[in-house]
């Protein structure tokens, strides 16, 4: 499975885990340098998993908040914790 972003490939990987409607990939399958931590919000803050927001930039074409991470998961997304999610403006497939 692939995150795409202007025609990059931001992360690869076979080891995708499903939550939701979401595809969620290990850390080490994501380009981090292209990622940049957004600003957190008051429902960031608010979040009981700990989310973190990033911004995605790619050959001067920014996704704003288009990825995130959980980094103090409870039980429930505690199989997604620490991995990557992404939308918005970046294809998953």
């Amino acid at each position: 499975m692939r995150a795409i972003l202007n025609g990059r490939v931001i992360a690869e990987s076979d080891d995708v885990v499903q939550s939701g409607s979401y595809d969620y990939f290990p850390r080490q399958a994501v380009r981090l340098e292209w990622l940049k931590k957004s600003a957190k919000t008051d429902d960031d803050k608010a979040c009981p998993h700990g989310v973190q927001f990033y911004d995605v930039t790619v050959d001067g074409v920014r996704a704003e908040r288009a990825a995130w991470c959980y980094e103090a998961p409870l039980e429930s997304m505690k199989p997604v914790g620490g991995r990557f999610g992404f939308w918005d403006r970046v294809e998953v497939g």
